[in-house]
């Protein structure tokens, strides 16, 4: 896919909304499946002393968020979707937990620093998920610093872009989290724009003006 206006929040939130489009009840499916599926798991794990909690956070929890990266990849690129995808981040979801480990750990360290550093840094990071639903297997550590490489000098345009998303958010409040069927899906394919966008840039696909 070739994108223009590069980090031009009009421009990747516009085609999300077309990429979208006559997908809502899919994502609607798979939002579902995945939150009951995983409230389900962590009630179930919870009476296992110890050992619960902690196959809850390795394997359901980071596995199911770089399901979502890839389904949303996919709607972005224009792919099928199917309900099992799902259930598409368990084929790695060990690599799927050292990244949100590392990228977690990394953020608080430096939030210990003060609140600003870790905002920087968690956006810094915020790829990182995206990077390893396309390249499976690929170290952690790896896909911290690809991501780090790929927002440099581009972490206040992310901010502001999610920023952009607060009265999106204060609708799906007063609608009693009806609207959010919509607003998620939406939300997250302007992040997976987004991610195209660094990443092509990255690659030097795009000029960096």
């Amino acid at each position: 896919m070739e994108y223009q206006d590069y980090m031009d929040r009009a421009y990747l939130k516009g085609l999300a909304k077309q990429k979208i489009k006559g997908k809502i009840g899919i994502l609607f499916v798979i939002a579902v499946l995945i939150a009951a599926i995983s409230s389900i798991a962590a009630g179930l794990l919870s009476i296992i002393p110890v050992a619960g909690p902690i196959i809850s956070v390795i394997v359901i929890t980071p596995a199911f968020a770089l399901s979502i990266m890839r389904v949303y990849l996919n709607v972005v690129a224009d792919q099928e979707l199917k309900i099992t995808d799902a259930f598409s981040g368990f084929d790695d979801f060990w690599a799927a937990f050292k990244v949100q480990f590392l990228t977690g750990l990394f953020t608080f360290l430096w939030s210990l620093l003060f609140i600003i550093p870790g905002i920087i840094k968690a956006y810094s990071y915020s790829m990182s998920m995206y990077i390893l639903a396309e390249n499976k297997g690929m170290p952690a550590l790896e896909c911290i610093q690809q991501s780090k490489d790929m927002t440099d000098g581009h972490k206040m345009e992310l901010f502001i872009l999610y920023l952009s998303f607060f009265g999106w958010a204060l609708l799906g409040a007063i609608t009693f989290g009806i609207a959010y069927i919509w607003i998620m899906p939406y939300i997250q394919a302007t992040q997976a724009n987004a991610y195209n966008v660094l990443k092509a840039k990255y690659h030097g696909q795009i000029p960096t003006n």
